[in-house]
């Protein structure tokens, strides 16, 4: 049982394994022993067969390269670049997801020095200016292109990269501006910054007939099958 090896492991891991109902090979509903992903890869480097060493020497692979990133932070950079060539993305894309990341992070930053907290507030700030100017939020839009836990930016196109980092830009400079501080004065600047991206989004569809918000994503056929018949 899972329990029984994180208690040779130690009384600690046994606290990060839960049970939920989960449909046994009958059709039944039972209780399974269940762990996150930490947590089974910590097990597995306990585990003494040699089936586990293929994971084992991954593990120290993945270990090693983040520590030569935490030395060189350029490195994580390459690796995403190459992980996106990988899955199919143009370098077009590629630039502009990751111009877009960093338009991201400059909001993100000045809320944390207003009086924002991170977490909740930020997920509200960032739901607010993405409604505003895709007139969708969030959890529709990932609905649309039926994702589920995937990054929602990792299947946008390339347009709407662009005016998500509008978006964002707008509304940083706008709370700069305004000298915002707390959630209503950047509340106001997240409806007006995304507003900002949404009339140049009509403009935009408006002479060429084509939404920028789509259900396009970069899921596999398989999934996207899967998650389209679940709709």
């Amino acid at each position: 049982m899972l329990k029984g090896r994180l208690d040779k492991e130690g009384g600690q891991l046994v606290t990060s394994c839960y049970q939920l109902k989960m449909t046994a090979d009958d059709g039944k509903q039972r209780l399974t022993d269940v762990a996150t992903a930490e947590t089974l890869l910590r097990l597995v480097q306990s585990v003494p067969s040699p089936k586990a060493e293929p994971i084992k020497l991954w593990l120290a692979k993945v270990g090693y390269e983040r520590m030569q990133e935490m030395a060189d932070p350029a490195r994580s950079l390459n690796r995403a670049r190459e992980t996106w060539q990988k899955h199919g993305r143009s370098e077009k894309w590629i630039q502009q997801r990751m111009t877009g990341q960093e338009t991201r992070n400059k909001p993100t930053d000045s809320w944390k020095e207003h009086d924002i907290k991170e977490g909740e507030e930020y997920a509200i700030l960032t739901n607010i200016i993405h409604r505003e100017w895709a007139e969708v939020d969030v959890k529709a839009h990932k609905t649309m292109k039926g994702l589920k836990t995937q990054n929602l930016r990792d299947h946008m196109s390339e347009a709407e990269l662009i005016f998500t980092a509008l978006a964002e830009l707008s509304t940083r400079q706008i709370a700069e501006s305004m000298e915002a501080t707390g959630m209503n004065e950047n509340e106001s600047a997240a409806k007006t910054g995304g507003g900002i991206a949404k009339n140049a989004r009509l403009e935009l569809e408006g002479k060429t007939g084509k939404k920028v918000v789509s259900a396009e994503s970069y899921l596999p056929p398989d999934k996207k099958k899967l998650a389209q018949g679940k709709e």
